[in-house]
Formats: C-alpha cells, structure tokens, sequence
C-alpha cells in the first residue's frame, strides 16, 4: 500500500492509506509507525504534523463515489467524535419528522457499540 500510495503522491491515495492500515496493523503497530515517521522529521515539521493529524479531524464529508453509505463510512472512519456528533445531530434535524422517527427506530432497536 504505501509504494502504492508513494507511487501516485496524490490526496486521494493518501486518504485511502488509514483505513488500510486500521484493517491490517494492530494499535501497537500503528503508534510505532507514527512515532517513528514523527521521529523522522525535525522538531517543527514533526509538531506541525502531528497538530494537523490530531486537529484537523476528517473534514467535511466528500461527495459519494460508489454510494452515500460507503462514503459516509469512510469518512466516519477517520472523524473525530466531535465532528461525528456535528454531523449526525444536523442531518438528523435536517430530516423530515417522518424519517427522523424511522431512523429512532432503526437506532433505538439495538444496543449502542
């Protein structure tokens, strides 16, 4: 994946690395990858990644490329809790009354993760 990635130095390819690597590496293996890539660079590149990757949060969701589901997947995926507790609470008040008891009844039904 990463001589993938390396290969096409694109936005997009990049983005496509963490859900690769949150299937594949365990926690441990993760946190010495960034540790190490971190340790890589001086003091001031390596603070300025590292307030980007924990400040920055996912952004805005992007357009679907497949369907609205995987891509709010993906996208979920690498969101911080506020930004997932953001957008879930607007697109629930932006729904219709009528979809809005569907979808309380679709999460209430189970128990939360």
């Amino acid at each position: 994946m990463l001589r993938y990635t390396l290969t096409l130095g694109s936005q997009e390819a990049w983005l496509g690395v963490a859900p690769v690597l949150m299937a594949r590496l365990t926690v441990e293996e993760r946190a010495a990858l960034a540790f190490m890539a971190l340790k890589s660079q001086d003091r001031d590149d390596a603070t300025m990644t590292a307030e980007a990757a924990l400040c920055a949060g996912a952004g805005q969701p992007q357009a679907p490329f497949f369907g609205f589901m995987d891509q709010a997947a993906f996208w979920a995926d690498m969101a911080d809790p506020e930004e997932l507790e953001a957008y879930c609470l607007a697109s629930f008040n932006a729904m219709p009354r009528g979809r809005q008891a569907a979808f309380l009844d679709h999460v209430q039904g189970r128990q939360a993760a």
